[in-house]
């Protein structure tokens, strides 16, 4: 792993169940993530993902280019653009920086709408992995 190395994109289909299934898992029952009628009557066009989810699946995204030894550190994420139903969200990765075992690496999400989410996340990576992430698959 170096820096500069980009990691592979990974494609997520956002499913009405997959945003209520994030919402119900990590115990946040705020009726803007399952109940369409009640998101629209606080201005939103349908239900959307919360960020629990969202942090979730930058996880997965990393660990799943790493491998299952992969060490999350530090995740620090920021929402932009809401990701509703219907749409696909890609998750990109190039790595910032390189310190031993350790690297952290720059995650961009995008929808059809624009910036799901944006941040960086710390990984610790045992040394026995490939030398690039970018050989690895999600």
């Amino acid at each position: 792993m170096r820096a500069g190395d980009e990691l592979p994109p990974l494609e997520i289909a956002v499913t009405r169940t997959l945003i209520v299934a994030g919402a119900i898992a990590s115990r946040d029952f705020q009726d803007v993530h399952h109940d369409a009628e009640s998101a629209r009557a606080k201005g939103s066009p349908d239900i959307f993902m919360n960020i629990l989810t969202t942090n979730g699946l930058v996880g997965r995204y990393i660990t799943d280019c790493f491998g299952p030894a992969a060490v999350l550190r530090k995740v620090a994420i920021r929402l932009g653009a809401p990701n509703y139903p219907g749409d696909t969200m890609v998750l990109t990765g190039r790595i910032e920086d390189v310190d031993g075992d350790t690297a952290v690496v720059r995650v961009l999400g995008a929808n059809g709408i624009g910036r799901h989410v944006s941040g960086t996340v710390t990984v610790s990576v045992p040394h026995s992995l490939p030398p690039s992430a970018s050989e690895g698959t999600p």
